[in-house]
């Protein structure tokens, strides 16, 4: 099995993607690619049993019906959105809500955070790459945060180029609770750079959907995340994907 992972930003420049080969025994980090643009990602994914990408895949319904409302020029009036919970629904997807309510982290709101630019780009490669089912298709959203907490790791703190130490400290962690996984000549790279680190880690969350061990949402909710996409949180432990 191959899976891919990718650690998609507004730009290529940032953008890195994982490969990691999978056997009865273990693993192998067989590439670890950054800048990328669309067409990288394409040719790479190619053949990929499952592909995990870190960015969300859809808006929230509310705020897409708001902003076709006002658009339209039929947003009625009376919606109290000076009250910061009146927002939240405009802010964030089901799935989001799901994650923070559950403490697996704080997604960024695609509708109100400047993490709106990967998602341009990530629908338009999604659509590129044929993909339809945003639950648990060929293509399925990650967050690397979600699945380093529940694997028992550091999951916040290790961005950017001064937490370089931090990093290098998970990647030992990770060698210690995952010996099967072998980093080739990737390790360092992981360790200067935060987007190539998220890139392997979004590689493995692939692996668990591939597996069936992410969490998927209930026959009530898979309607709204079939429009707004679902985020995929390991529910196994990292020597569970092996």
């Amino acid at each position: 099995m191959r899976t891919v992972g990718v650690d998609l930003a507004a730009s290529p420049k940032n953008t890195a993607i994982a490969v990691v080969d999978w056997s009865d025994s273990g693993a192998r980090v067989a590439e670890l690619v950054m800048p990328a643009d669309d067409a990288r990602i394409r040719a790479i994914a190619a053949g990929a049993h499952r592909i995990g990408v870190d960015a969300p895949l859809g808006w929230p319904d509310d705020f897409v019906d708001f902003v076709a409302a006002h658009h339209r020029g039929e947003l009625p009036g009376g919606r109290g959105l000076d009250d910061i919970e009146n927002r939240r629904r405009l802010a964030y997807r089901h799935t989001d809500r799901v994650v923070i309510e559950n403490g697996w982290g704080r997604p960024l709101s695609v509708a109100a955070d400047q993490i709106a630019h990967v998602a341009f780009r990530a629908v338009g490669l999604i659509a590129d790459l044929g993909v339809t089912d945003r639950v648990n298709g060929w293509v399925v959203e990650a967050y690397p945060a979600a699945a380093l907490q529940q694997w028992g790791f550091t999951s916040r703190g290790y961005k950017g180029q001064a937490n370089h130490i931090t990093r290098r400290e998970m990647i030992e962690d990770l060698s210690v609770s995952a010996p099967w996984l072998d980093l080739a000549a990737h390790r360092q790279r992981m360790v200067h750079d935060d987007n190539a680190f998220d890139a392997v880690v979004t590689a493995l969350i692939a692996r668990a959907a591939a597996l069936g061990h992410t969490c998927l949402p209930g026959a009530v909710d898979a309607p709204v995340a079939a429009r707004e996409g679902w985020i995929h949180v390991p529910q196994c432990t990292v020597g569970q994907l092996v």
